[in-house]
């Protein structure tokens, strides 16, 4: 069940903004490449402390690096203090990925990015696809400080160069003397506008009320955590997993995550977060009755009962039926 992984050296780290850095992966084979990626992607980082992470991409559409960036977070659950503190270049690491749950909708006129703080990384790939396919783009970028803006410079450059396609406006707390206004800051885009959003929980909530508020329907947003600790909802007396592709079946006891079942029954699921929130342990299902309780999927995709996340979500009762 678990797709390729990649080996990469860690071939430059370089200091971005206070408490971020980026890092950046080469191909660990000279004449190889990786695999192309699109704006809003990320990949995997299996770090040394038996960790895996979810990092978006800052670089869109090369092949020859990834990089991404990393706040050093004191919420942190252990991947971005090892990133910080133990990783170092010339390391070879493992990579998982790339994968896209926040995909830019590059046919569209006129989008609006926001972004909270470390939320920059996939909203600036997509300013850069937005500026190559010479599209109009309006990113508000918002910090608690002027210090803790990674990218910046290389935004107001962007920004600078795109004759007036693309248009910047800063929001720092420690500078406006409190939290944005963002339904002030989002307000006067026409109705077919898209509108992106990539920062922490608050943020993402603010964001969506404001988008509900001035009645803006194509509204897209990525969380780095789940919202609320979810619930493992597992029927009272379990169910089964039926496993098409490798023929195998499994029991899922009450209080017991698909995931973890899987992984007891000796079998090598793809997962991260554990929260419902990365992607990467997104199975397709062919039957069932799923209980979805991830925080990727939209209203029409849970309706739509194509895939679930494993990590979090379930059966609500009798069997499930996986391409696995």
């Amino acid at each position: 069940m678990a797709t390729t992984t990649l080996q990469a050296l860690v071939f430059q780290m370089r200091h971005e903004a206070t408490g971020i850095i980026s890092v950046e992966l080469r191909p660990t084979a000279p004449a190889s490449a990786f695999p192309a990626a699109d704006a809003g992607a990320h990949i995997d980082l299996h770090l040394g402390n038996g960790l895996v992470r979810s990092y978006s991409l800052i670089n869109p559409g090369e092949a020859h690096r990834y990089v991404v960036a990393v706040l050093n977070d004191r919420r942190s659950r252990g991947g971005s203090r090892f990133v910080h503190e133990q990783l170092r270049v010339g390391q070879v690491i493992t990579l998982g990925g790339p994968r896209n749950h926040f995909r830019l909708d590059a046919d569209a006129q006129h989008s609006v990015l926001l972004a909270g703080g470390i939320g920059i990384t996939p909203t600036y790939a997509m300013l850069q696809r937005l500026a190559a396919l010479g599209r109009e783009a309006h990113l508000v970028y918002c910090a608690r400080s002027r210090s803790e803006a990674a990218f910046l410079a290389e935004i107001e450059a962007l920004a600078s160069a795109s004759d007036a396609r693309l248009s910047l406006r800063c929001h720092f707390d420690d500078e406006q003397g409190g939290p944005p206004d963002l339904e002030r800051l989002l307000a006067g885009h026409p109705p077919d506008t898209h509108f992106y959003c990539c920062g922490p929980g608050p943020m993402l909530d603010a964001y969506e009320r404001a988008c509900e508020r001035l009645g803006q329907h194509n509204v897209h947003l990525e969380r780095f955590a789940a919202t609320t600790t979810v619930a493992l909802a597992t029927p009272a007396s379990g169910y089964t997993v039926e496993l098409r592709r490798s023929g195998r079946t499994v029991q899922v006891p009450p209080g017991m995550s698909l995931l973890d079942a899987l992984i007891e029954a000796g079998l090598n699921p793809d997962h991260s977060c554990r929260e419902g929130v990365c992607g990467a342990c997104e199975t397709k299902v062919i039957s069932g009755d799923v209980d979805h309780r991830d925080q990727l999927l939209s209203k029409q995709e849970r309706t739509a009962n194509k895939s679930m996340m494993i990590c979090v979500s379930s059966c609500r009762s009798g069997c499930l039926v996986l391409d696995a």
